[in-house]
């Protein structure tokens, strides 16, 4: 199965098991994230709903990016500006996609509720 995301601006295509570099994310190594920005889904050629889709990833490294150099000159007027800059970045590992952690916590859910509505009655009695 794959999804396209969106995050930092860009899309990004992928699959469970990918590494990905996204622009700076807020979180450590060995954390987990949730993508919610799902764009298209589907297996194969086949596409499916993205209602209520997410990404689940995890975060590998908070990295930069190789140093770019900005040189502007003017010729004849002893202008010249040299500077450079580091893109920070985020390596991303895909771990899941789907919605398989909403119904885990639906199931949860449930088995609480059952739980809870079971306990209300006795109390009562």
């Amino acid at each position: 199965m794959f999804a396209v995301v969106r995050t930092g601006g860009k899309q990004y295509r992928v699959a469970a098991g990918d590494k990905i570099v996204v622009e700076k994310l807020d979180g450590e190594a060995g954390a987990s994230i949730t993508l919610g920005d799902v764009l298209l889904a589907g297996e194969g050629s086949e596409l499916q709903s993205v209602e209520g889709l997410t990404v689940s990833a995890e975060i590998i490294a908070q990295a930069k990016a190789d140093k770019v150099i900005i040189f502007k000159k003017k010729r004849r007027h002893n202008y010249r500006r040299k500077n450079g800059h580091r893109q920070q970045h985020t390596i991303l590992k895909i771990t899941a996609i789907g919605a398989q952690e909403k119904k885990a916590k639906a199931k949860k859910a449930d088995a609480a509720q059952d739980s809870g509505a079971g306990e209300a009655p006795a109390a009562q009695a």
